[in-house]
């Protein structure tokens, strides 16, 4: 693409931003050559990587690059059997542990290859290898700097040294601070000349210590002289410097040997880390303007909703909705000037190339672009008095250009076409050159300022008229692009706003034809119909998102209800399970001590069997009232409770830890209880489990008839119990506790007479059902059935 039009539609400032989040030259270079192409599985593929790399970077961060020197000269070094220095070795050194660190960030477990599969084939190709940072961190602490222990050989030496330096301090130190030679010394300091150990002697002294003068001051007052005490001392130390120097060459050649044969590796690894750097950056950059990776269209068209100038700032722009080569191939765009018709202009070509380019452009989703071969422009005066080329001769010269090299496939944005000449010849002109381009295929966008134009586009096939909205109250353009209906020029309004005589505005407007007049109206009234279907339309949008966002509220908040609702069925149902598990494991403990009590067979054992018959009983009503209390405690409001100073004697209750109605036999004692008779039975309740019974008219007829409200009633219990029980075929024990519950729902049933079928036999049954009716509080009396009752197989049960 040609760069003069790259450089109209400001594309090379986007460049200059986006090079700006590179974190290497590498990347910071590839962020300078890049183009937008014009092939479309390419751009498919760069838009994908970009798509990917803000994906990553969203789920885990953005990873950390290192500026790495240029390595070029440093591998050559390498590839001649060179030694390198220590900053090349950290430069080499700092890529691999970069490689290293990007490999760490990209195989975290969140982390598919498979939902980044151009990527994961970057991440992997990089080449790490720890001992050779660890081994060149631990010999190189900084630039020029090497440990101690990069080898023992360089820790004896400089260890030797170390104790040479230090005699020798002690040694002139020794001097200086004598009373022989303090008088001869200037300062009481050991200095350095020529890396040698030196002291300043008074310039009148010099001969008085015998040694070698290696400086003078300035002033040439003090002398700096290496006594002979410690010349051979100076002269150890000079050789391990030496020494010292050799083996540091030792260290830096054994280290530049370990990256000789990964020479191909380095490469690889600066390429892919500056490519990443490159992609990443890409995807900062989407994230600061917000935008979106547009679809690439197969059809030659462009949708663009809600698209923002990425050069403007947020707060400014104004975005605008359009879609040029579905209904019609060329847009032109009329309206004030400064109103954003170049602006429009710009954004339609500017994303197009940044979206070829591989970037995120600033729009709102299901934007789309197709991948032109081209896109021309010809925005702003190219006019140049040294070359006498006016406005008009500048626009031509583009415009030739670009009919000579435009092809269906082209994307062509022309401003003020036909401006700077004759304005009905620049009309006529503009018509021919747009019919020219729309009959070759081609989509065109194009700004103007004639009439002629705005009246083809009404009657002609192909073409649409927009414009862009100014407010006359204001005298100011919103920016706003509105396609389907010409703009207005305002002239005559503008004038009046400010000022300009209503006798001149008149006389302008006698001047113009009935048929110019009318025209003019008519845009008008189009122009404000739009506007107000433009507005109507935003708040019908608005509404709408509300009522999307109010109805996905609503969805979520119904699926975290019918969630609660599953937990407390499953809680329930878990603790249901677990009371009945309970239950039948104490029975069983029960039963099995019942059964080892009938084995013994005695009397006092009778007495306990009967005792622990009456404690499983207990516990199984014990689960049974506590299930009723609960309900009747979710069920029953605070309201129907009982005071106190409201219980009298006979008064009729519901019991909400026997779920029965009752009579009150006594008064409130001073443990807040009363005495309450249910059927036959007497007992001790707190008056907290009292409630008020509340009887209708209709319930008042008949006392049998208790509020449906509480369930389990003596007569539905009535209903549902048969006199007769069948045990024949059971043993004793098994016999017995199935009569057990039976005698309690006959009597909570107020049953009077029961029959109990348990067979002739050997009468072993039978005794066992006697001996236990003997116990039984509900039984008043039995005996054996008479003739047509079943004699010796039946027994008859009265109940008190």
């Amino acid at each position: 693409m040609n760069t003069n039009h790259l450089e109209k539609l400001e594309y090379y400032k986007i460049l200059d931003i986006l090079g700006g989040y590179c974190l290497t030259e590498y990347g910071k270079n590839l962020v300078q050559d890049l183009l937008p192409c014009n092939d479309k599985s390419k751009v498919n593929l760069i838009l994908q990587e970009t798509f990917e790399t803000i994906n990553l970077s969203t789920r885990n961060s953005f990873p950390s690059f290192y500026d790495a020197q240029d390595i070029t000269i440093s591998l050559k070094q390498l590839e001649s059997g060179q030694s390198l220095n220590t900053k090349s070795l950290l430069n080499l050194a700092n890529i691999l542990k970069n490689a290293e660190e990007l490999k760490t960030y990209f195989n975290k477990d969140f982390i598919t290859e498979d939902s980044f599969p151009i990527l994961s084939g970057l991440f992997n190709e990089l080449y790490s290898n720890t001992s050779i940072t660890t081994k060149v961190f631990s010999c190189i602490l900084e630039e020029d700097v090497i440990d101690d222990k990069a080898s023992k050989e360089l820790y004896s030496i400089r260890k030797k040294k170390r104790n040479l330096e230090q005699d020798i301090r002690n040694k002139l130190n020794s001097m200086i601070h004598s009373s022989t030679y303090s008088k001869y010394i200037q300062e009481n300091i050991i200095t350095i000349r020529n890396d040698r150990f030196v002291i300043p002697v008074k310039e009148e002294y010099r001969s008085s210590i015998k040694g070698l003068i290696h400086d003078v001051s300035n002033g040439g007052s003090t002398v700096f002289i290496e006594p002979l005490a410690v010349f051979e001392m100076n002269n150890e130390i000079h050789e391990l410097v030496n020494s010292e120097n050799i083996e540091i060459e030792k260290i830096l050649f054994e280290l530049s040997k370990l990256f000789m044969p990964i020479i191909s590796q380095l490469k690889t690894n600066v390429d892919i880390i500056g490519k990443l750097d490159f992609i990443f950056s890409k995807a900062k950059y989407a994230k600061s303007i917000n935008g979106i990776i547009p679809k690439i269209s197969n059809e030659k068209n462009i949708v663009l909703n809600k698209a923002r100038h990425p050069l403007i700032p947020k707060e400014k722009v104004v975005p605008i909705s359009l879609t040029l080569g579905k209904d019609f191939s060329t847009l032109l765009i009329t309206g004030p000037n400064t109103g954003g018709k170049t602006v429009t202009l710009k954004t339609v070509g500017l994303l197009t190339c940044m979206a070829c380019s591989g970037l995120a452009i600033p729009c709102d989703e299901n934007s789309s672009i197709f991948v032109f071969d081209n896109i021309f422009a010809d925005i702003g005066d190219d006019q140049n008095i040294s070359s006498s080329l006016s406005t008009f001769s500048s626009h031509m010269t583009n415009i030739v250009d670009i009919l000579n090299n435009f092809t269906t496939n082209s994307l062509i944005l022309l401003d003020e076409l036909g401006s700077g000449t004759d304005p009905l010849e620049g009309a006529n002109l503009a018509i021919s050159i747009l019919e020219h381009i729309k009959n070759i295929g081609a989509l065109t966008i194009s700004t103007t300022h004639y009439p002629e134009l705005k009246k083809y586009a009404l009657i002609t096939d192909g073409f649409e008229n927009a414009s862009v909205e100014f407010d006359i109250n204001t005298l100011s353009p919103t920016y706003r692009l509105l396609v389907g209906i010409p703009g207005k020029s305002n002239a005559f309004e503008i004038s009046k706003k400010l000022g300009l005589d209503m006798n001149i505005i008149r006389d302008a407007k006698n001047h113009l034809s009935s048929n110019e007049i009318a025209f003019e109206d008519l845009l008008k009234n189009i122009y404000d119909d739009k506007s107000t279907i433009e507005k109507e339309k935003e708040d019908i949008t608005k509404e709408l998102n509300q009522v999307t966002m109010l109805r996905k509220s609503l969805e979520r908040d119904n699926q975290i209800l019918r969630k609660q609702e599953e937990d407390l069925i499953n809680n329930a149902k878990i603790k249901a399970r677990n009371i009945l598990l309970d239950a039948k494991e104490e029975a069983n403990e029960i039963i099995k001590e019942m059964n080892n009590l009938v084995k013994e067979n005695s009397l006092s054992n009778t007495n306990k069997l009967s005792n622990l018959r009456n404690s499983l009983n207990s516990k199984i009503k014990s689960i049974r009232l506590e299930e009723s209390n609960n309900k009747a405690g979710n069920n029953k409001d605070d309201s129907s409770s009982l005071k106190p100073d409201e219980i009298t004697l006979n008064m009729e209750v519901f019991l909400t830890n026997f779920n029965q109605n009752g009579i009150i036999l006594s008064h409130v004692s001073k443990s807040n209880e009363v005495q309450v008779q249910i059927g036959n039975m007497k007992t001790n309740v707190n008056i907290k489990y009292l409630r008020k019974i509340n009887k209708s008219k209709n319930e008042s007829k008949s006392n049998k008839n208790i509020s449906s409200s509480y369930s389990y009633s003596n007569i539905s219990k009535a209903k549902n119990i048969k006199p007769e029980i069948n045990v024949i075929g059971y043993n004793v024990d098994e016999a017995i506790f199935v009569i057990d519950k039976f005698l309690d729902d006959c009597s909570l049933a107020k049953l009077q007479n029961v029959r109990i079928v348990h067979g002739k036999g050997t009468g072993k049954l039978r005794n066992g059902i006697h001996q236990f009716l003997k116990t039984n509080p509900h039984v008043k009396s039995f005996r054996l059935g008479t003739f047509g009752e079943g004699e010796m197989g039946v027994t008859i049960v009265e109940l008190r």
